[in-house]
């Protein structure tokens, strides 16, 4: 069905994507994992996915509902780990529970280990320091790291192509300006200053997204601007401006598809320097708010508790795993665009 609408060219390119077994794979494995983290909730949450009660149906990992609705005496919000609402439901209904009994920020206090807890039947990677499920952690802690670093590839991306393309397609003193800009901006200690923003504003999502992007914007300008700075002097482009066309026009409709070959290519190895950001700042503490799932606190547990070795593992493996996987499909997506690649 695709193959209709595509292009022989573009054929020819996934072609060659499939062709490369050890990127398709990855590919096929990362969205997997992906799409299963996307569904975290119903994976691993301390809430049932379904209730029914009395003949009424609830979904309390959607909405919340005071005790009062099981059973319950008091209204407040509903434990579900309480015997007594467990007892009401099991009387007057039925739950169903995820296959994780545990969200990310679920402490179990019915451990009777000390803390953190090696793995069990109860927790299958253990417990972490504070005593919640690594699993859950772990899972959501995946699909958080994905998000951001597809925002910040996303967003950084934009800016730096728009910046690349202006650069290549006007030149002269444009391009000189812009290039003293890039070139001081980039000689900046960006760790550093990434700490000190990190210190002087509240942790956040957003606000941790912001930061990186200051910064990683000038990942693709440099190819972006060489692109447009060998095309600018084409002879369809000469053409274009003699019939008229405006500048904003050229470089979007005739320029940039020539230049977005070689950016896509160089894509997958910017989303995973975007997760690694992460990682290296939730590591040390600047990222993420405190309680988050985050691989980076995750890997800083294993790092302050070496007697407890499936922390470590548990981060590292699955930091090496989706890093592996992106740069496999980097390769992939390279081979693919090469002219000189046939399957």
């Amino acid at each position: 069905m695709f193959g209709a609408v595509l292009s022989p060219l573009n054929r020819r390119r996934v072609a060659n994507f499939k062709s490369n077994k050890r990127g398709y794979w990855s590919l096929v494995i990362f969205t997997v994992l992906f799409v299963i983290c996307l569904f975290a909730e119903l994976i691993a949450n301390d809430k049932p996915i379904f209730v029914k009660y009395d003949d009424n149906w609830y979904m309390p990992i959607f909405s919340d509902h005071p005790e009062t609705t099981y059973g319950g005496d008091f209204d407040v919000e509903t434990d579900f780990y309480d015997p007594y609402i467990q007892g009401k439901i099991d009387h007057h209904g039925f739950a169903i529970w995820p296959l994780i009994p545990f969200s990310y920020d679920t402490i179990d206090f019915e451990m009777r280990e000390p803390q953190p807890a090696p793995p069990s039947s109860r927790h299958l990677l253990g417990t972490d320091e504070l005593g919640r499920d690594v699993l859950a952690r772990l899972i959501y802690g995946f699909r958080i790291s994905i998000l951001f670093g597809l925002a910040l590839t996303a967003i950084s991306s934009v800016i730096g192509i728009a910046a690349g393309a202006v650069q290549g397609y006007f030149g002269g003193w444009v391009d000189l300006g812009f290039q003293r800009v890039i070139e001081i901006w980039g000689g900046l200690p960006q760790l550093f200053i990434l700490i000190i923003l990190a210190s002087l504003f509240a942790p956040g999502f957003w606000t941790l997204l912001f930061i990186l992007v200051l910064f990683s914007w000038m990942s693709l300008t440099g190819l972006v601007r060489a692109e447009f700075l060998r095309a600018r002097n084409f002879e369809y482009v000469r053409a274009a401006r003699a019939l008229g066309m405006t500048d904003y026009r050229i470089m979007y409709r005739h320029v940039l598809p020539n230049a977005m070959v070689a950016t896509i290519t160089f894509l997958p190895f910017v989303l995973n320097g975007s997760i690694v950001a992460l990682t290296s700042l939730d590591f040390l503490s600047l990222g993420l708010p405190p309680g988050s799932p985050s691989l980076g606190e995750l890997l800083s547990q294993g790092k302050n508790n070496l007697q407890a070795p499936w922390l470590g593992m548990t981060a590292f493996f699955a930091i090496a795993v989706m890093l592996s996987l992106l740069i496999f499909i980097g390769e992939a997506v390279r081979d693919a665009f090469d002219p000189r690649k046939t399957f």
